[in-house]
């Protein structure tokens, strides 16, 4: 009788536990996975022309995507940053981004890049076939299937620098300096076209490498032709500060129309600075609700580290949202679905209202800004919805 009350009290417990079992098979089962995150890559300038400027455009993005997150994701995905060091250049963005695109399988490439790192970037992103959204200002006409512009082009920025140097400093003749890739010299031939419709010349136009730092030589050109104004386009922030500095220390007093500029930049080369005149589509001091509610989140999120955000870094920040929007009507990740909807949907950001549908570019509010002493901005004049031309027809 013991042993088969023993039998049964085994064959009861064996019968409890597959009950159990079974349960917690069946809680696990039912409850949802975790859902697969949506990568985005970044690659931009950690090191190399740019790095004076990168660190704005990190946070920028690292707040985007946590504010993505805390608002439930991407149709309900949660979005998972991936940087990598594009070394300001060619060969560097070719490395990062065949690692981006390839091995951390990213399902979109948001980046402000150099014009050299985006164009060796594009072939990468047309093999991947993922949709890129390129954040820099540049010399415009760069047209890919795969890559929308949300930064301004030169038919944006250009005129509102020479105009006001027409106008109010009855400047007439230029002289062009640039560093000598895609970015500067297409600005500066740019420039040139709009300084003659003016009415204005060019007595002399110079470039160093696009990693040169001494303007020695270029600055005793520049006093032998006696222009009126100078007008600038190098690359990213080391050239630029190296530039002024030079410029201060040799007491070249004439006005400096800068092509390149950022407020950052403009920080970084203290009283060099000063009284240099730039256009752009976003000043911190645009005084809106979105932009004032903006600075005060980057400011609570970074505190005493935070990077002052600039015409390079807003416009990453504002990307992640485009690319939401766009995944979110097209109800999928799916790339070429998502590069339909990039041209159709419209966001509020810090600078305004946006759409990138014009040639894969976007129409711009555009302010006219002079460097205080301080290194900030003062807005001269405000100009709505420039068009950004006839960028890239035939993807409208």
């Amino acid at each position: 009788m013991k042993m088969l009350l023993n039998t049964l009290q085994m064959a009861v417990l064996a019968l409890f536990a597959t009950v159990v079992l079974l349960a917690m098979a069946t809680t696990v089962s039912a409850q949802p996975r975790a859902a697969e995150p949506i990568r985005i890559g970044v690659a931009v300038g950690l090191s190399g022309a740019n790095s004076v400027v990168a660190p704005a455009v990190v946070q920028s993005s690292q707040l985007a995507v946590e504010e993505i997150n805390a608002n439930g994701g991407i149709l309900g995905r949660p979005v998972q940053l991936e940087i990598m060091d594009d070394a300001s250049g060619a060969e560097g963005a070719q490395k990062a981004v065949e690692a981006l695109v390839f091995g951390k399988k990213v399902h979109a490439l948001i980046a402000m890049q150099t014009s050299a790192a985006r164009n060796a970037t594009l072939p990468i992103i047309a093999r991947g076939k993922l949709p890129y959204i390129y954040t820099s200002f540049y010399e415009g006409r760069s047209c890919s299937p795969w890559m929308y512009v949300n930064a301004w082009v030169p038919e944006q920025q250009v005129a509102p620098v020479v105009g006001y140097l027409a106008r109010n400093r009855n400047v007439r003749s230029f002289f062009l300096v640039g560093s000598d890739y895609a970015f500067g010299r297409g600005m500066l031939e740019f420039a040139r076209q709009t300084i003659r419709k003016a009415g204005g010349q060019v007595v002399g136009e110079e470039y160093l490498p696009v990693d040169g730092s001494d303007w020695t030589a270029v600055i005793a050109k520049i006093r032998m032709a006696k222009p009126d104004a100078i007008i600038s386009a190098t690359a990213g922030g080391a050239p630029n500060v190296s530039l002024a500095r030079q410029l201060k220390a040799a007491d070249v007093r004439i006005p400096l129309g800068n092509l390149s500029i950022d407020e950052s930049t403009a920080r970084e080369m203290g009283n060099a600075a000063t009284g240099m005149l730039m256009a752009a589509s976003y000043f911190p001091s645009i005084d809106t609700a979105h932009n004032r509610s903006f600075r005060m989140r980057m400011l609570v999120r970074f505190g005493a580290e935070l990077k002052a955000p600039n015409e390079l870094s807003v416009p990453q920040y504002e990307a992640f949202f485009q690319y939401k929007a766009a995944v979110e009507a097209a109800g999928t990740i799916d790339a070429s679905k998502v590069i339909r909807a990039l041209g159709e949907v419209t966001i509020a950001g810090p600078r305004g209202t946006l759409r990138m549908g014009k040639g894969h570019h976007t129409p711009l509010p555009m302010r006219l800004g002079q460097v205080r002493s301080d290194g900030s901005i003062r807005i001269l004049e405000t100009f709505d919805s420039v068009d950004p031309g006839a960028q890239c027809p035939q993807l409208e």
